[in-house]
C-alpha cells in the first residue's frame, strides 16, 4: 500500500454553514506547474477520493469541488464522477477556445455544476459565462476594490459568486455586502489534510473484470465472482457505492447484492474508474493510440456488417501491451477469452483479426494491404479520421452503453 495526501477546505454560506468542500492535490507525486503533471493530479485526487476514502466520508452530504485542467476536460474526466456531487472547477490555467467551450456546455447540459476559478473577465473566457454556474474571484489576489468592479460586471449574469482566499473579518462583510453567496479563505478555515493509504489491487484481477463486463451476455454472478476474490477490488466497491450517494434501498450484505444495486451500468462506470486509476501515471497519448485503434476496428466491423462490440473490444485487447507494460502474450494468457478471440488478437485471425491487422498498419502508415472487405484504403483513412474524432469527444463505450 502507499501514502496518499488530500486537502480539504471548507465552503461556506452568508449564514458561515458549509455549502461544499474545495478538494486538493497535496502530494508530491507530479509537478504542477507542467500541464501532464497538473492533469495528472486530478485524476489521482479522483481516484483516491472515489475510491480510497470515498465522498461520503470525506465530504459528508455536501458537494467536492474538483479542479479541472484544459487536458482532463477534453478526456470527459467529470463523466467518470456523480454530477450531483461534484462541482467542476474549471483552473484559471486552462486555455479555453470553441473545444473547451463545447465540452463544458455538454457537462452542463448533462446537469454537472461548471465553477471558474480565480476568474479574471477576458475575452475568450466571457463565452463561459453563459454556462457557468458559479464563479471564483482570487481576493488576494485582486484586492477588494477590483474585486468588487468585478462583482458589479458579472450581477447581471445570474451566477453564484465564491469569494476566495478572504483573510480578514472586513473583507467577508464588504464582500458579502457586495452580493457573494459563498466564501473560503483562512479567515474561516485552513486547509486541512487527509491521509491514507492507497489498497492495490491485481492487475490480472483488474483486467480480468474489463474483459468480464465488455462480454455482451455478462451475468452478475460472474462479476461478483471476479470481485471477490480480490480484497482491492471488494474494498472499492464498496467505496465506490457508498461515495456515489446510491439511495439503496437496504444494506449491503454481499458482493453480489452490491453489483445487482448499482446495475450494469454503473459497474462498467465503476471499472472505468479502476482503469483511470491505473493509468495515471501514462501518458494521455497512450491511451488515445488504444482506444482510436479500437473504434476504427468497430467501424471496421460496421461498414462490413460484422459483430461491432467485438471488433472494438478485439482493439482494445491489443493495445493493453501498451498500457500494462507486459508483453501482449503475458496479458492475453489471464483473461478468460475464447480461443478466437486470442487468435484474432495475438495472430490477426478471423474477421477480427484480420480487421486489427488493417489498423495497425493505417497506423503505421503501410497501406500496401488494399482493401478491407471491399472497404477501399482511401475509406479506412475516413473511418481513422471518424476515430480520432469519437477520442477528442470522448464517446467512451463504457459510459454510455
Amino acid at each position: 500500500m502507499t501514502d496518499f495526501l488530500i486537502g480539504r477546505q471548507p465552503i461556506l454560506d452568508r449564514d458561515l454553514s458549509t455549502f461544499a468542500y474545495g478538494i486538493l492535490f497535496r502530494g508530491k507525486d507530479f509537478d504542477l506547474s507542467q500541464q501532464d503533471g497538473a492533469a495528472n493530479a486530478t485524476r489521482q485526487v479522483i481516484t483516491d477520493t472515489i475510491l480510497e476514502i470515498g465522498l461520503n466520508e470525506l465530504v459528508g452530504p455536501h458537494k467536492a469541488f474538483i479542479n479541472f485542467t484544459g487536458r482532463n476536460l477534453l478526456d470527459n474526466i467529470p463523466l467518470h464522477l456523480p454530477k450531483d456531487r461534484i462541482v467542476i472547477e474549471v483552473l484559471e490555467s486552462v486555455a479555453v477556445d470553441d473545444a473547451i467551450v463545447a465540452n463544458l456546455k455538454a457537462l452542463s447540459e448533462l446537469g454537472y455544476t461548471i465553477a471558474l476559478d480565480d476568474f479574471v473577465l477576458t475575452p475568450e473566457w466571457r463565452p463561459l459565462l453563459e454556462i457557468a454556474d458559479i464563479v471564483k474571484l482570487d481576493v488576494m489576489a485582486d484586492g477588494l476594490e477590483k474585486s468588487h468592479a468585478l462583482i458589479t460586471e458579472l450581477k447581471g449574469y445570474g451566477l453564484r459568486l465564491l469569494a476566495e482566499k478572504v483573510e480578514t473579518h472586513e473583507e467577508f462583510q464588504a464582500l458579502k455586502e457586495w452580493g457573494c453567496e459563498l466564501f473560503q479563505g483562512f479567515f474561516f478555515s485552513k486547509p486541512n489534510l487527509v491521509e491514507g493509504k492507497r489498497l492495490g489491487v491485481s492487475q490480472a484481477s483488474a483486467i480480468r473484470l474489463m474483459s468480464a463486463v465488455n462480454q455482451p451476455d455478462v451475468e452478475f454472478s460472474e462479476i461478483g465472482r471476479i470481485v471477490s476474490q480480490d480484497v482491492g477490488l471488494s474494498f472499492k466497491l464498496l467505496h465506490y457505492i457508498n461515495s456515489a450517494f446510491f439511495a439503496l434501498p437496504r444494506k449491503i450484505e454481499s458482493i453480489q447484492h452490491a453489483i445487482v444495486c448499482l446495475g450494469l451500468i454503473e459497474v462498467k462506470r465503476w471499472v472505468n474508474i479502476l482503469t483511470l486509476s491505473s493509468l495515471s501515471d501514462k501518458p494521455s497519448s497512450v491511451l488515445q493510440n488504444v482506444l482510436v485503434r479500437a473504434k476504427l476496428c468497430e467501424l471496421l466491423a460496421q461498414e462490413t456488417g460484422q459483430d461491432r462490440e467485438l471488433f472494438f473490444f478485439v482493439g482494445m485487447l491489443s493495445g493493453l501491451d501498451a498500457l500494462l507494460d507486459m508483453p501482449l502474450p503475458k496479458v492475453i494468457e489471464q483473461l478468460p477469452l475464447s480461443d478466437d478471440i486470442m487468435q484474432a488478437v495475438l495472430e490477426y485471425a478471423g474477421g477480427p483479426g484480420e480487421a486489427l491487422k488493417f489498423c495497425v498498419a493505417h497506423e503505421r502508415w503501410e497501406p500496401s494491404l488494399g482493401s478491407y472487405r471491399g472497404v477501399s484504403h482511401t475509406r479506412i483513412g475516413q473511418l481513422y479520421l471518424e476515430s480520432i474524432d469519437w477520442w477528442a469527444k470522448c464517446v467512451f463505450p463504457l459510459l454510455s452503453t
